[in-house]
Formats: C-alpha cells, structure tokens, sequence
C-alpha cells in the first residue's frame, strides 16, 4: 500500500550558517558600526541582541534574507517578546519550529478526512503517515495539503509505492 510521511522540517546546520552570514554582514555594514548587536545559534533557537527596535528590526531583515537564501521559509520561525538585556540593549528569542504540533495535525487530518479523499491519515509523534490505494490519491493529497494555506511549511518524505 503506497504511503508517505508530511513532516515540518528545518536544517539546523543551515540556521548556523545563516547566522554566521548575518554576523558577517552586521559586521561589515557602516550603519551598524560601533552598534553591540549580535546574534547567535543555539539549541534550535536564534538569540539577537540590538541596541533599539531600529536595529532589531534590520537584523531581522538580514536574518530573513540569509534564511530565505538557505531554503529556511519565515514560517518555521516563532518570535517571541523582546525584553531589556544589559548595557541599553534589548534582546530576543526566535525559536526555530519542528515537527508538526498537536492542534495543526488534528486540523489537517480534520481537513483530509473532509474532503473526502479515499487515504488514510495517522498521526505518529511529530509527523502524519499517509497512506491509501493508489498513488494518484496521494499526490491528491500532497496537492491539497500545499493549498491549504499553512501557517507552518511542511514537506513530504518517504514515499513508497
């Protein structure tokens, strides 16, 4: 029975890279001279400090182009609050999204189910294994799932016949 796996996945190595590359370019851009702001990879996360909201808000610029260029969409990544950090910065965490949550997995599977598609659908971890008779039922379900307009990007792997 033919089957296939939708995932939300992110290369970490990819976001490090990125990182580097925004160090790089924060270093060497003149409207950022003599600013503290730096931002660093760790532990599925993405940790920017700036001087203001000006500056933050262009290393976020900076960071979403080198994310975008690594194939890393804006949706795998949750802001969250910024907050004072020490010497008249500010400082903010983005957290790097994987895996498919709970309440986006019931709506899919909800969504599949309604229209009517002749597969099954289970939820396993982080991921949902589709699976049904014919493989044109699955590329129909590959397709709907790419129009439904996600908030999260998700990818399809292991695909067998």
């Amino acid at each position: 029975m033919p089957s296939f796996d939708i995932v939300s996945d992110v290369n970490i190595s990819e976001v490090e890279n990125a990182v580097q590359n925004v160090m790089r370019e924060i270093s060497v851009r003149y409207d950022f001279k003599g600013s503290k702001s730096n931002v660093e990879a760790k532990d599925g996360s993405i940790l920017v400090i700036a001087d203001d909201e000006l500056k933050l808000k262009q290393v976020h610029e900076i960071l979403r182009g080198q994310l975008h260029k690594r194939g890393i969409e804006p949706g795998q990544l949750d802001y969250q609050k910024t907050e004072p950090a020490t010497g008249m910065t500010i400082r903010q965490n983005i957290l790097v999204k994987e895996g498919i949550d709970k309440e986006m997995a019931k709506k899919i599977v909800k969504d599949i189910k309604g229209a009517k598609m002749k597969v099954q659908v289970a939820i396993q971890g982080e991921e949902l294994r589709v699976s049904g008779k014919k493989r044109d039922d699955l590329q129909a379900v590959m397709q709907f799932v790419k129009d439904m307009g996600l908030e999260q990007p998700v990818q399809f792997k292991n695909f067998r016949d």
